[in-house]
């Protein structure tokens, strides 16, 4: 058996037509989830880019792997197996068509061929699906009468900021005047530290291919929105071209295929203007969908808590591999296949984050609760507590008015950070002993007058 991994790079679930968004964004993933499982509660142990992938590929939390920031100094502990050495040992032939690797060499480790397809054309990371594809396809083809089995790991990068799909795309989910004057809903990103870096670069850039003249800037909130949802249609044709090639050569009869998403995006949510920090769902809950004819179910639904770091895991015990000793994931296959549909992986998410933000993260069946390390430049509370039924998008911090829950939880949380530490022989919190990698000097400024304030 073949395992193929497609990665999307900051893409929140929940703007995906299967999982429930109100304009079809993603139809040929639509198609994919009614033939295979499509996991609704897929959440991310770290965020952004570095710390998920890092999570993925070894099966250990943050916590445990020490890699809490994106460019940050922690690299992945040379004794640690990734995901591709194990298949490596195990007799697969292993491919990577990514660029990550150029800066944690980790994620290059276990792989037979790297394929950097940025390299051709200058682009840095924001390579287009397209020029990815033109060796992904290939090498499918190439592999489709070879019976050495594969494991390849695409990753695709399309609904990362700028936002801004080929043409084809920009004429869909927005209709009307983006620099309308009177709409305001961009005026909280403009009058933030970090609205400046995308109105004088990237949306400066969209409104002059939309033919306005210098010095305008899209007024309309939705209309940004609209860009990233066009990059998911962007995206969702790549996958089908996947999907097609698949199904082409034969491969997609005796290939595990998963689609997933590192993070996700903040629109507008949480006063967090286009990018991923903030333990928010947005962030957090992204999609999973596994499909591999024969041996999981077409159309299932997985509820069950399930996290990047039980992938590791599953991948084992679905292909026969040996699963390493220090892992803290758990394998999701009896779930997927219906032969253990009532186990449970875990009952709680502990999430952590270090690049633009120090935060970590306790969600369980009922609440969600966030503990603040270090003052933000949003001003957001030390503690914030959301009821999660009667609350699901996180909208109504509760912290003041329930403070014994608060309370609780923010003890359990300190509780599973000492023991892990303790245990992993730690010296303390890693979040505080690594330090915010992302914050450029104004906004390291403007921190620590809030913190002295």
């Amino acid at each position: 058996m073949n395992v193929l991994l497609l990665a999307v790079d900051t893409l929140r679930a929940d703007h995906l037509s299967c999982y429930g968004y109100r304009r079809p964004t993603s139809p040929a993933l639509d198609r994919f989830a009614r033939e295979g499982v499509r996991c609704s509660r897929f959440m991310a142990p770290g965020i952004p880019t570095h710390p998920s992938f890092t999570t993925l590929f070894s099966g250990q939390h943050p916590i445990r792997h020490g890699v809490v920031a994106q460019g940050g100094k922690t690299d992945l502990n040379g004794r640690t197996p990734t995901i591709a050495q194990l298949f490596l040992e195990a007799g697969y032939h292993t491919a990577s068509f990514d660029n990550l690797w150029n800066h944690k060499p980790h994620f290059g480790r276990g792989f037979e061929t790297l394929v950097d397809s940025s390299r051709r054309r200058g682009c840095g990371l924001m390579v287009m699906c397209e020029e990815i594809n033109t060796r992904v396809l290939q090498f499918l083809k190439q592999r489709a009468n070879d019976p050495e089995p594969f494991f390849a790991f695409v990753h695709y990068w399309d609904p990362h900021t700028p936002y801004w799909a080929p043409q084809k795309y920009r004429s869909l989910f927005y209709e009307g005047d983006p620099c309308d004057p009177s709409k305001a809903s961009l005026e909280p990103l403009y009058a933030h530290p970090l609205g400046s870096r995308w109105k004088d670069t990237w949306l400066k850039t969209v409104t002059k291919d939309l033919g306005y003249p210098e010095g305008r800037a899209p007024t309309d909130a939705d209309f940004v929105t609209a860009l990233y949802d066009q990059e998911i249609r962007h995206i969702d044709d790549g996958l089908s071209a996947v999907f097609e090639t698949l199904d082409a050569t034969g491969l997609a009869e005796n290939t595990l295929v998963l689609v997933l998403a590192d993070h996700g995006e903040c629109m507008t949510e949480h006063g967090i203007y286009y990018d991923h920090h903030g333990l928010y769902d947005e962030n957090l809950h992204v999609p999973l969908v596994a499909r591999l004819p024969g041996q999981l179910p077409a159309g299932e639904s997985v509820d069950a808590l399930i996290r990047h770091l039980d992938l590791l895991p599953t991948l084992c015990e679905a292909c026969g591999l040996r699963t390493p000793e220090e892992i803290d994931g758990k394998s999701a296959w009896g779930l997927w296949t219906g032969s253990r549909r009532d186990e449970v992986l875990a009952e709680r998410l502990v999430s952590a984050e270090c690049s633009w933000q120090m935060k970590w993260a306790l969600r369980d069946e009922r609440y969600h609760f966030i503990l603040q390390r270090q003052p933000d430049w949003y001003g957001s509370p030390p503690r914030e507590l959301y009821d999660v039924r009667a609350d699901p998008g996180l909208t109504r911090n509760i912290a003041d008015e329930r403070p014994e829950v608060a309370k609780e939880l923010e003890s359990d949380l300190e509780g599973w950070i000492s023991d892990r530490c303790k245990t992993l022989g730690l010296a303390g919190d890693p979040l505080v002993a690594h330090g915010i990698s992302m914050m450029d000097p104004m906004l390291r400024k403007s921190a620590a007058k809030e913190a002295r304030a």
